[in-house]
């Protein structure tokens, strides 16, 4: 008798299965096993909020697999042990509701667990220590998807038909979408503002550089602009070179720099952003990896806590333990007296579990190196130093300010100094900015020795000019911060958002900075004009507590949902009657300055230059709407037919508004090699489009840019080695095989013999060696195995790994391996005798280039991502009523000639209606 434990992933599954022993079996959901389909109705709220959930081919065969699981095991307990968050909890939530519809769960306990970290002893204390599922955080789940859903499906459709070009619109991506556009908005209306500062060269009467800084001028405390311009700062500068001056006061204190406390989600991809480069998706893939756990030695390990939280605090052993560590490793001076405890300040933290922290503080980043990844062994260094850093002794710092007077005390100037008197935690861990340049100034900052009353040496006085600057674009680092602090989503789902809103194109990254697309600007001018309280600040985070209230029970969902729906229905509502002119007005007023800027000559931003030139009267440029997007057009329309596109990309061959192609120079060949912007995103193109001999059009060689690679940077010579692409990168030691570098659909990747593995966004296409390739392909899982040749035609026979799990394959015919069989111990009679037992032939696909050989091998290109499961659906189903589906030539023929055969065999009611048979639906699905 086995109890059943069910988690999320695959690899959890193994560990888990490890620690727990015999007596459990442990299966993976693979994530949510069903969510809402995506069409209308799916949420109904004239039904108070019913909802419709859906589940695909994947999910129904992993909760197929539990609930047999269930039943052959003689389970007595089912163990729910999804992630510790509100989605972990609807995973759960949804896996139960299926299984009671199967009726696979009488006798069974149901029981809900939960562990932070994968460690033996994290899993037995779960185990022991179960609950029953949450109902106030399911109801939050529902209540989330629900208004995600609800805005989605409403408010897209309206942006199709008032802003053509738009793609949809999300009840958080466009808050945060305005952001970004706002932060745009106030970058192009900054006008830089002149301001000066003064600052003299100073000698102690022992001869000891210093610098400072004039403060004082004419009796008045100076302020950052009391000195505009260049004639203001020479007076002060020549009040300065005329006065002598004494040490007035010298200032002297210490204070305490406290270590920060360890991560929470958004801290850990602010500083992964700031100090290693990755952005939130790929902080937080990482992470999974490491929760999931890494092979030390032979055993699978979970190297770090659970990675979506908003907690700070840290189990009492595991402070402990990190206390100790500091102890032995840097000295009892390092160690406070008492742990430090740390509290959460986000609103209502319903995903406050305990902060990111390793698993085993013993396992430090030198130890485990060997074993992970590069981007793995980056993050865990710095999960690991700032989790034992928050636990040790503050830094104390030395500041010394210094004040000098002249003779009347109308001109001041002020020196300052700051050193480390006890690094503290410093030693392990720089949190910020402040904390880096404390370090690489230290001793720059010090102040020599100093007493009041002394006359230090004037040497050289400078005026500097300086200039306010813009704010920043935001970064993901930035951002995400900014999306903290005022409340707007939830950890877990800060990737998605950035990510959303790059996959739409409303936004792009450039030098790590979000720089909004027209099209994005576009849909926020239009939200804002029209919709402005659901894209408001405010008014998003006011949600955002009150789907914590739910989560906390202090709220009914479906009240909270009646609420929202009544003006959010009514808001749409209002936009029914709006015509096209009135989102066009609205739109060329808000985004009129940043279309039009002023021009340095003071012409109009607005004249048309077509009617300039012809001197036309009343040509003035705004914004048009057509049926494709947005678009600069003149008011003289028909008359004049003056257009200039947007900076959203659109037509083939585009880089941005107003450049078309950029050529970066000729191929060996003579032709133009150019960086181009298409319809999929930037490419490479070699020479033009034309003609053959005889007259039929050709297409010119073309090579997408791989993302992440610059195209304002890109090269003639990169250019090239994309285009003739695939890259040689070297000879595989054990195979003999040829190891190279392409782009395909899904991205760059590596492929040697059977195996292929996709590079990582660290990785360079065009650079990547043999040692980084063979660590990819190390972990690379083979597509195929050819085991021989068939002995009746000495066509080649394969073991192929497809969606469904692993296939034998002969020509056409395919033939599942049996449960829990792997694909590398078939031998080739095996796979011979499974072939004629239970092979099934691949149907010819309509419209995969005609009949027979040709069609057959197209089918049997896209069943290996399918797998032989569907092509049974298609070509082996028996039709209702009859024998001949059945029949080894039924079977073997092509799904239409089974349609053909079904009536045949059938009732005259069956033959009048063939393709209402069994036979028919499969064919159309697979298809």
């Amino acid at each position: 008798m086995t109890d059943v434990v069910v988690v999320e992933s695959p690899a959890k599954a193994k560990t888990i299965n490890k620690y727990l022993g015999s007596g459990y079996r442990v299966l993976a959901s693979f994530g949510h096993v069903r969510d809402l389909p995506p069409k209308d109705g799916s949420v109904r709220p004239e039904e108070d909020f019913a909802m419709d959930w859906e589940s695909d081919d994947r999910g129904e065969r992993q909760v197929k697999e539990i609930a047999q699981a269930l039943k052959s095991g003689g389970s007595r307990r089912l163990y729910l042990a999804t992630d510790p968050d509100r989605e972990g909890e609807a995973i759960s939530w949804h896996v139960k509701q299926m299984l009671e519809g199967r009726r696979a769960l009488k006798g069974v306990e149901v029981h809900r667990i939960t562990f932070n970290e994968i460690t033996k002893r994290a899993i037995q204390h779960a185990i022991e220590n179960p609950r029953d599922l949450d109902a106030p955080l399911i109801d939050a789940y529902m209540a989330r998807r629900a208004l995600d859903y609800l805005v989605g499906f409403t408010l897209s459709p309206v942006l199709w038909r008032k802003l053509p070009g738009s793609r949809s619109a999300g009840r958080v991506q466009s808050v945060a979408l305005r952001l970004i556009c706002e932060r745009e908005a106030e970058i192009e209306a900054f006008r830089p503002r002149e301001y000066w500062t003064i600052e003299a060269n100073f000698r102690t009467p022992a001869g000891a550089p210093f610098l400072a800084r004039l403060t004082h001028h004419e009796g008045k405390k100076l302020d950052q602009f009391d000195l505009p311009d260049e004639a203001s700062a020479l007076r002060a500068k020549a009040a300065v070179e005329a006065g002598t001056f004494t040490v007035a006061a010298v200032e002297k204190r210490r204070v305490k720099r406290n270590p920060p406390p360890p991560f929470t989600t958004s801290t850990l991809q602010q500083e992964a952003s700031r100090k290693l480069g990755m952005g939130a998706k790929a902080t937080m893939s990482v992470a999974q990896q490491l929760y999931e756990g890494a092979d030390i030695g032979g055993e699978t390990v979970g190297l770090i806590t659970y990675m979506r939280t908003d907690g700070v605090q840290m189990a009492r052993e595991a402070i402990a333990e990190i206390r100790d560590h500091v102890r032995d490793a840097f000295g009892r001076d390092y160690l406070p007296v008492a742990a430090r405890e740390y509290a959460t300040k986000a609103k209502n933290a319903q995903e406050a579990h305990e902060a990111i922290r390793p698993t085993d503080v013993t396992r430090t980043p030198a130890e485990v190196a060997r074993y992970l990844s590069p981007e793995q062994r980056r993050l865990y260094d710095l999960v690991w130093k700032r989790a034992v850093a928050s636990q040790m002794q503050s830094a104390e710092l030395d500041q010394t300010a210094v004040d000098l007077a002249d003779e009347t005390g109308r001109t001041r100037l002020r020196a300052t100094g700051q050193v480390i008197a006890f690094d503290g935690y410093l030693k392990l861990y720089r949190e910020d900015i402040d904390d880096a340049r404390l370090a690489a100034d230290d001793e720059n900052k010090t102040l020599p020795p100093m007493r009041e009353g002394e006359r230090p040496k004037r040497d050289a006085v400078a005026a500097n000019q300086h200039f306010t600057q813009p704010p920043p674009r935001y970064s993901e680092a930035s951002l995400v911060k900014k999306m903290e602090e005022l409340g707007i989503g939830r950890p877990s789902t800060y990737a998605s958002i950035l990510q959303t809103l790059q996959d739409r194109e409303y936004v792009r990254l450039e030098q790590r900075r979000f720089v909004p697309e027209d099209r994005g600007r576009l849909v926020t001018a239009f939200l804002t004009s029209f919709f402005e309280r659901y894209v408001d600040t405010g008014f998003t985070a006011a949600l955002e507590e009150q789907l914590d209230d739910i989560s906390g029970g202090r709220a009914d969902w479906r009240e909270v949902m009646r609420l929202f729906w009544a003006d959010f229905r009514a808001a749409v509502d209002q936009t029914k009657d709006l015509k096209i002119s009135d989102v066009i007005d609205a739109l060329d007023e808000d985004l009129g300055p940043h279309f039009f800027p002023e021009r340095g000559d003071g012409a109009n931003p607005r004249g048309c230059p077509v009617c300039i030139a012809e001197k036309r009267e009343g040509g003035r440029l705004g914004l048009r709407l057509g049926r494709t997007g947005a678009f600069i057009g003149c008011s003289n329309y028909p008359e004049c037919r003056y257009t200039r596109p947007l900076v959203v990309p659109g037509a083939d061959g585009e880089t941005d508004a107003n450049e078309g192609p950029r050529d970066l120079g000729r191929a060996p060949s003579g032709e133009v090699v150019s960086v181009r912007r298409g319809p999929y995103g930037l490419y490479a193109q070699l020479g033009e489009a034309g003609t053959d001999e005889k007259g039929k059009p050709t297409k010119p060689r073309r090579a997408s840019l791989p993302r992440g690679m610059d195209a304002d940077t890109l090269t003639l010579e990169r250019a090239l080695a994309l285009l003739s692409m695939p890259r040689v990168v070297g000879m595989h030691p054990d195979s003999g095989e040829e190891i190279t570098a392409n782009l395909g659909r899904f991205g760059p990747y590596l492929k040697s013999g059977a195996l292929s593995v996709s590079l990582t966004p660290g990785d360079d296409i065009l650079a990547i060696g043999m040692n980084r390739a063979m660590e990819l392909l190390a972990n690379a899982k083979p597509r195929g195995v050819v085991l021989g040749n068939h002995p009746k035609d000495g066509a080649p026979v394969e073991i192929k790994r497809g969606r469904f799990g692993p296939y034998a394959q002969h020509g056409s015919t395919v033939a599942s391996l049996p449960r829990g069989t792997e694909m590398e111990a078939v031998t080739l009679d095996q796979a011979v005798a499974l072939l004629t037992e239970k092979g099934k032939v691949l149907p010819a696909r309509k419209g995969a280039g005609g009949r027979g050989a040709r069609g057959r091998t197209k089918a049997g290109a896209g069943s290996a991502e399918a797998g032989p499961k569907a092509t049974r659906k298609a070509a082996g189903m028996k039709a209702a009523g009859t024998k001949a589906a059945g029949t080894k030539s039924a079977a073997r023929a092509p799904a239409k000639a089974a349609v053909k055969a079904a009536p045949k065999a059938g009732s005259a009611k069956s033959a009048a209606k063939p393709r209402r048979t069994a036979a028919a639906k499969p064919r159309t699905k697979a298809r």
